[in-house]
């Protein structure tokens, strides 16, 4: 139970930290003025990648685990990935109506 728990936070809080990450990532390219994004990019691919897979072992390996939990470890970084594919291979984009005080 506490495993599941501590899992479905890890999971609650990973879209926090990539943000963190990523802004410290750009931060430091922009002032080093070094062209580093694409191993940035891979670097954290890989990271991201572990921390789900060690997630996912740690839930799916301990023996008192329930069934909610190995779904929302399973589950979710699916949702997050398809998420993600479906944004980056999508040829539109949704633009958002900013309306100023709630007048159109």
């Amino acid at each position: 139970m506490v495993v599941g728990l501590v899992a479905v936070i890890v999971v609650a809080l990973l879209p926090r930290a990539w943000r963190a990450s990523a802004r410290r990532a750009r931060d430091a390219a922009l002032l080093a003025g070094v062209g580093g994004g694409s191993v940035s990019l891979v670097g954290r691919t890989v990271a991201g990648a572990l921390l789900i897979v060690g997630v996912q072992w740690l839930v799916l390996t301990h023996p008192t685990v329930t069934g909610w939990a190995r779904v929302a470890a399973l589950g979710v970084p699916a949702l997050v990935a398809s998420w993600a594919l479906v944004r980056a291979l999508s040829g539109s984009t949704v633009h958002e109506r900013r309306h100023r005080r709630g007048r159109r």
